[in-house]
């Protein structure tokens, strides 16, 4: 079989022969690969420009190490990585299958006892990711294969570990709303709790709904802290379980445990479908100080600038969008494949990509951010958003032109 064949496709990445591209979004790319042995893998590929910045070189080597600590038995098994390479790169073993989002799209709705099996992997998965001291923060759909063997969690582009001070600074919110916790849309601290609240909005997702609605990011992301979740597509017996999943307050959420026990009961009789053999035995830094003058992203003329079809995620290598968010009480930036929004008392600005010429983003205090927008028509434009503390303030700025390149 002819491998790199494809019109622009690498030949090779590391020692992995490519065959054609999966998926590609603001952040990287993902081909399907085969080792020198013809076992089939997964390598995702950062994007050079990303990769020359060293904040994004630590992500990616946290991304690496917290796929590793799970392991392959509810995710997809990292066999081979170089983040230390021009354009990093992770190899993952290939699952073959649907995504979740897509398995609904083309067979419709999971009923009861389908949405109680999908529940109860999923909470095996995140037992398993949070027992690793690992927070996935980006639970959703589209990060989930339906393999034949079983649901697996994918994408730990996000990760973030709870041991780590560095990587649990708070006031980012990373995600993707409507799967999104009211801790991470308010850029809080956030825990296991987290992902507990997105496993029930993925089931209301799989059940056919919608947990917050739709519309704007900004709108879904007030609903999920504010407004009660939706649980009308979801079967009658399982709203209560839901309902605790998606509390507004994070004590109050139920563990992974816990939902294994209220969605597949422990006086469930199970039956095995096959008699599996024994496994045979074989032998054998700191961070930077703040900018206090403008930094200037000037962007691409808009036929220049690629906007990846579907967007609808947040900061994934593989999903088809990237999107940097910072909160107060009274004002918003969002910035995403649509462009950048201002949201002042819930009154939101759009300013779409074919408008703007530059943004410019700087530290207007020790703890505030101020974001300029600037139009071809010679217009500017401006927001500032309370960090409250100077750490989130240094995050916001280490952010900011992680997701700016995307869009030049």
């Amino acid at each position: 079989m002819a491998y790199g064949v494809g019109e622009g496709l690498p030949e090779r990445i590391g020692g992995y022969a490519v065959e054609r591209e999966l998926g590609a979004g603001g952040m990287g790319t993902v081909y399907l690969a085969r080792s020198r042995g013809g076992r089939p893998v997964a390598v995702k590929v950062a994007r050079p420009e990303l990769a020359a910045d060293p904040h994004f070189r630590e992500r990616f080597r946290a991304e690496v190490a917290a796929a590793r600590k799970v392991g392959g038995f509810h995710t997809a098994p990292v066999v081979d990585a170089d983040p230390e390479a021009q354009a990093p790169w992770m190899a993952t073993a290939y699952v073959p299958g649907p995504t979740l989002a897509d398995l609904v799209a083309s067979e419709g709705p999971m009923d009861e006892e389908r949405l109680r099996g999908l529940g109860a992997a999923l909470a095996e998965a995140l037992a398993a990711i949070h027992s690793c001291g690992l927070v996935h923060r980006d639970l959703k759909p589209g990060n989930i294969v339906m393999a034949a063997d079983g649901p697996r969690v994918l994408d730990f582009g996000i990760a973030r570990a709870l041991e780590s001070t560095r990587l649990t600074a708070t006031g980012t919110a990373f995600g993707t709303p409507g799967f999104l916790a009211p801790e991470q849309a308010l850029g809080e601290e956030v825990g296991g709790a987290a992902d507990v609240f997105a496993l029930g909005a993925v089931l209301v997702a799989a059940a056919g709904g919608s947990a917050f609605g739709a519309g704007t990011p900004m709108g879904m992301m007030y609903r999920s802290v504010q407004e009660p979740a939706d649980l009308s597509s979801v079967p009658e017996p399982l709203r209560p379980v839901l309902a605790s999943c998606l509390s507004k307050r994070a004590a109050e959420r139920p563990t992974p445990e816990r939902l294994l026990d209220l969605f597949v009961p422990q006086s469930a009789l199970y039956t095995p479908t096959a008699v599996v053999p024994e496994r045979p035995q074989y032998s054998p830094e700191a961070a930077p100080p703040y900018p206090h003058s403008p930094e200037v992203t000037p962007l691409s003329p808009p036929e220049a600038a690629p906007r990846p079809p579907g967007a609808a995620g947040v900061v994934d290598p593989v999903d088809d969008d990237v999107s940097f968010i910072a909160t107060d009480a009274s004002s918003a930036v969002l910035i995403d494949t649509d462009g950048v929004v201002f949201d002042f008392d819930g009154r939101q600005i759009l300013f779409t990509w074919d408008r703007i010429s530059a943004v410019e983003h700087w530290a207007e205090t020790d703890k505030r951010l101020r974001v300029n927008v600037r139009l071809h028509d010679g217009t500017v434009h401006s927001c500032s958003v309370d960090a409250r503390r100077k750490r989130r303030l240094r995050e916001w700025l280490e952010d900011i032109p992680l997701v700016l390149s995307s869009f030049r």
